[in-house]
Protein backbone atom coordinates (compact mmCIF):
# COMPACT_ATOMS: atom_id res chain seq x y z
CA UNK A 1 0.00 0.00 0.00
CA UNK A 2 1.61 3.02 -0.94
CA UNK A 3 1.24 6.43 1.19
CA UNK A 4 -1.04 9.40 -0.19
CA UNK A 5 1.35 12.49 -0.82
CA UNK A 6 -0.04 15.76 0.65
CA UNK A 7 0.39 18.85 -1.34
CA UNK A 8 0.94 22.44 -0.33
CA UNK A 9 -2.58 23.19 -1.21
CA UNK A 10 -3.72 20.47 1.55
CA UNK A 11 -1.98 21.84 4.16
CA UNK A 12 -3.30 25.22 3.57
CA UNK A 13 -5.95 24.41 3.86
CA UNK A 14 -5.51 22.38 7.21
CA UNK A 15 -3.90 25.89 8.23
CA UNK A 16 -7.15 27.82 7.20
CA UNK A 17 -9.04 25.40 10.25
CA UNK A 18 -6.55 27.38 12.90
CA UNK A 19 -6.94 30.49 11.38
CA UNK A 20 -10.61 30.03 12.01
CA UNK A 21 -9.97 28.93 15.47
CA UNK A 22 -7.79 32.28 16.26
CA UNK A 23 -10.55 33.99 14.55
CA UNK A 24 -13.65 32.56 16.77
CA UNK A 25 -10.99 32.66 19.97
CA UNK A 26 -10.22 36.67 19.35
CA UNK A 27 -14.11 37.20 18.70
CA UNK A 28 -14.83 35.24 22.02
CA UNK A 29 -11.75 37.40 23.93
CA UNK A 30 -10.54 34.28 24.93
CA UNK A 31 -6.37 36.23 24.99
CA UNK A 32 -5.16 32.78 23.23
CA UNK A 33 -5.55 34.21 19.43
CA UNK A 34 -1.85 35.28 19.00
CA UNK A 35 -0.35 32.01 21.01
CA UNK A 36 -2.16 29.97 18.60
CA UNK A 37 -1.10 31.95 15.84
CA UNK A 38 2.48 32.03 16.66
CA UNK A 39 2.36 27.90 17.60
CA UNK A 40 0.82 27.01 14.64
CA UNK A 41 3.55 29.34 12.56
CA UNK A 42 6.13 28.01 14.84
CA UNK A 43 4.85 24.40 14.47
CA UNK A 44 4.67 24.52 10.32
CA UNK A 45 8.45 26.27 10.31
CA UNK A 46 10.35 23.91 13.12
CA UNK A 47 8.86 20.42 11.19
CA UNK A 48 9.54 21.97 8.01
CA UNK A 49 13.38 22.33 9.17
CA UNK A 50 13.76 19.47 11.52
CA UNK A 51 12.31 17.19 7.91
CA UNK A 52 15.34 19.08 6.22
CA UNK A 53 17.80 18.12 8.34
CA UNK A 54 16.60 14.45 8.63
CA UNK A 55 17.28 14.05 5.28
CA UNK A 56 20.79 14.83 5.88
CA UNK A 57 21.39 13.23 8.23
CA UNK A 58 19.48 10.13 6.97
CA UNK A 59 21.84 10.27 4.07
CA UNK A 60 24.70 10.81 6.18
CA UNK A 61 24.46 8.35 9.40
CA UNK A 62 27.38 9.29 11.16
CA UNK A 63 27.51 8.82 14.99
CA UNK A 64 28.81 12.55 15.45
CA UNK A 65 25.97 14.12 13.86
CA UNK A 66 23.56 12.04 15.63
CA UNK A 67 24.92 13.09 18.99
CA UNK A 68 24.87 16.73 18.20
CA UNK A 69 21.27 16.31 17.18
CA UNK A 70 20.05 14.72 20.25
CA UNK A 71 22.15 17.21 22.17
CA UNK A 72 20.38 20.17 20.87
CA UNK A 73 16.97 17.87 21.47
CA UNK A 74 17.69 17.84 25.12
CA UNK A 75 19.19 21.36 25.38
CA UNK A 76 15.81 22.67 24.00
CA UNK A 77 13.98 20.44 26.17
CA UNK A 78 15.39 21.44 29.25
CA UNK A 79 14.55 25.38 28.47
CA UNK A 80 10.87 24.30 28.13
CA UNK A 81 10.77 22.26 31.30
CA UNK A 82 11.96 25.34 32.93
CA UNK A 83 9.84 27.77 31.47
CA UNK A 84 6.78 26.11 32.06
CA UNK A 85 7.00 26.00 35.83
CA UNK A 86 5.68 28.92 37.39
CA UNK A 87 8.64 28.63 40.74
CA UNK A 88 11.65 27.59 39.06
CA UNK A 89 14.59 26.95 40.82
CA UNK A 90 16.87 29.63 40.58
CA UNK A 91 20.20 29.62 38.55
CA UNK A 92 21.45 27.14 36.98
CA UNK A 93 19.47 25.06 38.57
CA UNK A 94 16.46 25.99 36.86
CA UNK A 95 17.68 24.67 34.01
CA UNK A 96 19.93 21.55 34.47
CA UNK A 97 17.48 19.81 37.05
CA UNK A 98 15.00 19.33 33.78
CA UNK A 99 18.19 19.08 31.43
CA UNK A 100 19.72 16.56 33.53
CA UNK A 101 16.74 14.27 34.77
CA UNK A 102 15.67 14.01 31.12
CA UNK A 103 19.29 13.18 30.34
CA UNK A 104 19.32 10.21 32.38
CA UNK A 105 16.22 9.24 31.95
CA UNK A 106 15.36 8.93 28.03
CA UNK A 107 19.09 8.71 26.75
CA UNK A 108 19.29 5.80 29.11
CA UNK A 109 16.20 4.50 27.58
CA UNK A 110 17.30 4.76 24.38
CA UNK A 111 20.34 3.32 23.58
CA UNK A 112 18.47 0.41 25.60
CA UNK A 113 16.24 0.43 22.97
CA UNK A 114 18.07 0.59 20.08
CA UNK A 115 21.17 -1.73 21.33
CA UNK A 116 18.93 -5.13 22.75
CA UNK A 117 14.95 -4.34 21.27
CA UNK A 118 15.01 -2.66 18.02
CA UNK A 119 18.61 -3.28 16.81
CA UNK A 120 18.80 -1.46 13.69
CA UNK A 121 22.63 -1.82 11.71
CA UNK A 122 24.57 0.47 12.94
CA UNK A 123 23.12 0.91 16.09
CA UNK A 124 23.00 4.69 15.68
CA UNK A 125 20.63 4.82 13.07
CA UNK A 126 19.37 8.04 12.63
CA UNK A 127 15.83 7.03 11.19
CA UNK A 128 15.41 4.94 14.68
CA UNK A 129 17.55 6.89 17.31
CA UNK A 130 16.04 10.18 16.41
CA UNK A 131 12.18 9.73 16.43
CA UNK A 132 13.00 7.41 19.31
CA UNK A 133 14.46 10.20 21.27
CA UNK A 134 12.54 12.67 20.14
CA UNK A 135 8.70 10.79 21.33
CA UNK A 136 10.34 10.25 24.72
CA UNK A 137 11.63 13.75 24.86
CA UNK A 138 8.56 15.34 24.79
CA UNK A 139 6.86 13.26 26.85
CA UNK A 140 8.94 13.19 29.59
CA UNK A 141 10.00 16.70 29.06
CA UNK A 142 5.92 17.47 30.31
CA UNK A 143 5.78 15.11 33.24
CA UNK A 144 9.17 16.48 34.61
CA UNK A 145 7.51 19.94 33.95
CA UNK A 146 4.49 19.08 36.01
CA UNK A 147 6.12 17.28 38.97
CA UNK A 148 8.40 19.77 39.70
CA UNK A 149 6.05 22.79 39.25
CA UNK A 150 3.44 20.74 41.57
CA UNK A 151 6.57 20.27 44.07
CA UNK A 152 7.40 23.65 44.12
CA UNK A 153 4.14 25.17 44.28
CA UNK A 154 3.48 22.97 47.43
CA UNK A 155 6.57 24.16 49.22
CA UNK A 156 5.56 27.41 48.66
CA UNK A 157 1.71 26.73 49.85
CA UNK A 158 2.74 24.55 52.55
CA UNK A 159 5.24 26.42 54.04
CA UNK A 160 4.20 26.57 57.53
CA UNK A 161 3.30 23.16 57.41
CA UNK A 162 6.65 22.10 56.37
CA UNK A 163 8.67 24.15 59.02
CA UNK A 164 5.82 23.38 61.92
CA UNK A 165 6.64 19.85 61.11
CA UNK A 166 10.37 20.36 60.82
CA UNK A 167 10.40 21.94 63.74
CA UNK A 168 8.92 19.12 65.95
CA UNK A 169 11.92 17.03 64.35
CA UNK A 170 10.85 15.48 61.16
CA UNK A 171 13.74 14.88 58.33
CA UNK A 172 13.59 16.85 55.81
CA UNK A 173 12.68 13.89 53.82
CA UNK A 174 9.51 13.00 55.89
CA UNK A 175 8.32 16.62 55.86
CA UNK A 176 8.83 16.85 52.51
CA UNK A 177 7.20 13.04 51.55
CA UNK A 178 3.38 13.68 50.93
CA UNK A 179 4.51 16.80 48.50
CA UNK A 180 6.61 14.33 46.45
CA UNK A 181 4.23 11.78 46.15
CA UNK A 182 1.71 13.93 44.99
CA UNK A 183 4.29 15.28 42.76
CA UNK A 184 5.16 11.99 41.42
CA UNK A 185 1.75 11.03 40.83
CA UNK A 186 0.82 14.56 39.06
CA UNK A 187 3.57 13.29 36.42
CA UNK A 188 2.46 10.23 36.07
CA UNK A 189 -1.55 10.61 35.26
CA UNK A 190 -0.92 11.80 31.61
CA UNK A 191 1.09 8.73 30.78
CA UNK A 192 -1.24 6.11 32.53
CA UNK A 193 -4.33 7.65 30.97
CA UNK A 194 -2.97 7.75 27.70
CA UNK A 195 -2.02 3.91 28.31
CA UNK A 196 -5.91 3.12 29.43
CA UNK A 197 -7.47 4.71 26.31
CA UNK A 198 -4.85 3.30 23.45
CA UNK A 199 -6.87 1.62 20.93
CA UNK A 200 -9.90 2.11 22.73
CA UNK A 201 -10.65 5.92 22.89
CA UNK A 202 -7.85 7.00 20.69
CA UNK A 203 -5.15 5.46 18.15
CA UNK A 204 -1.76 7.08 19.37
CA UNK A 205 -0.06 8.89 16.90
CA UNK A 206 3.20 6.51 15.81
CA UNK A 207 0.53 4.09 15.07
CA UNK A 208 -1.60 6.39 13.16
CA UNK A 209 1.25 7.66 11.31
CA UNK A 210 3.09 4.23 10.08
CA UNK A 211 -0.63 3.32 9.24
CA UNK A 212 -1.16 6.38 7.20
CA UNK A 213 2.24 5.60 5.31
CA UNK A 214 1.48 2.16 4.10
CA UNK A 215 2.85 0.15 7.46
CA UNK A 216 1.19 -2.99 7.89
CA UNK A 217 -1.46 -2.41 11.07
CA UNK A 218 -0.28 -5.15 13.46
CA UNK A 219 3.40 -3.90 13.22
CA UNK A 220 1.94 -0.74 13.66
CA UNK A 221 0.90 -1.90 16.67
CA UNK A 222 4.10 -3.70 18.05
CA UNK A 223 6.33 -0.29 17.66
CA UNK A 224 3.43 1.70 19.39
CA UNK A 225 3.11 -0.95 22.42
CA UNK A 226 6.89 -0.50 22.90
CA UNK A 227 7.07 3.50 21.98
CA UNK A 228 4.59 3.61 25.33
CA UNK A 229 6.33 1.40 27.67
CA UNK A 230 9.25 3.45 26.41
CA UNK A 231 7.64 6.57 27.04
CA UNK A 232 5.86 5.85 30.53
CA UNK A 233 9.40 4.02 32.10
CA UNK A 234 11.05 7.13 30.73
CA UNK A 235 8.39 9.89 32.04
CA UNK A 236 8.33 8.27 35.36
CA UNK A 237 12.03 7.53 36.00
CA UNK A 238 12.20 11.33 34.66
CA UNK A 239 9.72 12.62 37.00
CA UNK A 240 11.19 10.54 40.06
CA UNK A 241 14.75 12.23 40.10
CA UNK A 242 13.65 15.43 39.32
CA UNK A 243 11.37 15.84 42.22
CA UNK A 244 13.72 13.99 44.37
CA UNK A 245 16.71 16.07 43.34
CA UNK A 246 14.40 19.32 43.51
CA UNK A 247 13.11 18.56 46.82
CA UNK A 248 16.88 18.39 48.10
CA UNK A 249 17.68 21.74 46.72
CA UNK A 250 15.17 22.93 48.89
CA UNK A 251 16.73 22.67 52.20
CA UNK A 252 19.84 23.72 52.84
CA UNK A 253 22.68 21.45 54.40
CA UNK A 254 20.90 22.32 58.09
CA UNK A 255 17.57 21.07 56.65
CA UNK A 256 16.29 24.64 56.54
CA UNK A 257 13.55 25.16 53.95
CA UNK A 258 14.96 27.56 51.78
CA UNK A 259 11.64 28.87 49.85
CA UNK A 260 14.31 31.88 48.36
CA UNK A 261 15.85 29.54 46.15
CA UNK A 262 12.96 29.31 44.14
CA UNK A 263 11.92 32.16 41.45
CA UNK A 264 8.94 34.10 42.70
Amino acid sequence: MTAVSLSAVDLALAACLVLLLALISHRMALGVAHDLLVAAARTAIQLTLVGMLLKLLFEDAGPVWVVLMALAMLAIAGREVWARQKHPLRGVWGYGLGAGAMFVSCFTLVIFALLVLVQPVPWYQPQYAIPLLGMLLGNTMNAIALGVDRMNRGAINERNIIEARLALGDPAREATAALRRDAVRVALVPMINAMAAAGVVSLPGMMTGQILAGAPPLEAVKYQILIMFLITAATGLGALWAVETGAKRLFDDRERLRIDRLRN
